[in-house]
């Protein structure tokens, strides 16, 4: 169980990662570590310290707990569902619309 915690975390770590567009050297440059500490977070082979959590939820621009919400949909699946969604109610381009106009100046 602990290793498959230690995967779902670095897993999430490396999706946060790659949806600021961040490479390992970069984000490893940032919070101070090796470019191989980032691998082996990210592979689960290592947990990442309180100290080296807060930095990356810091440099992520994230909370740290979001690190931790493992069943988060990446930008692309929200996307795709969405599409998904509305090639089978094209009538939710009215909703999606009117929400959009809701929110658009927030």
């Amino acid at each position: 169980m602990k290793d498959d915690f230690k995967k779902l975390l670095g897993k999430r770590i490396q999706s946060v990662r790659k949806a600021k567009n961040f490479t390992q050297d970069k984000l490893a440059e940032l919070i101070g570590v090796e470019t191989p500490s980032i691998s082996y977070i990210e592979t689960g082979k290592y947990s990442p310290s309180a100290e080296t959590l807060q930095k990356l939820s810091a440099v992520l621009n994230v909370e740290p707990w979001e690190l931790y919400y493992f069943n988060a949909l990446s930008e692309d699946e929200m996307k795709n569902e969405l599409l998904s969604a509305w090639d089978r109610n094209p009538r939710l381009i009215k909703v999606f619309y009117s929400f959009f106009k809701s929110i658009e100046y927030l």
